[in-house]
C-alpha cells in the first residue's frame, strides 16, 4: 500500500509495460512498481536506493535476482460479442 505521501521519481510505459520509481519520504524507502498488461504481471520490489536506477530499467532481471519468477501467460483475446 502507498502512503499518500509517496513520491513518483521516474515513470515509463511503452507496449503495456508500466514501471513506476517511487520513493517514500517517511521511511526513505524506494521501491519499483511494474504492471505488464499483456501478461497480467503485476509486482513491487523495494529496492536500495543505490539499485534504484537499474531496478527501475529493468525490473524483471530484478525481480529474478531477488529470486521472484513471474510465470503469468498472454492473456487470451476478449470475445466479441456478436
Amino acid at each position: 500500500m502507498q502512503s499518500k505521501r509517496t513520491r513518483e521519481l521516474n515513470y515509463r510505459f511503452r507496449d503495456g509495460l508500466e514501471v513506476a520509481l517511487l520513493w517514500q519520504p517517511e521511511t526513505n524507502r524506494v521501491s519499483v512498481s511494474v504492471f505488464d498488461a499483456k501478461t497480467g504481471d503485476d509486482f513491487d520490489l523495494e529496492v536500495d536506493a543505490a539499485e534504484a536506477s537499474d531496478a527501475f530499467h529493468h525490473p524483471f532481471a530484478y525481480a529474478a535476482s531477488r529470486g521472484i519468477h513471474l510465470v503469468a501467460a498472454p492473456h487470451p483475446p476478449a470475445a466479441v460479442a456478436a
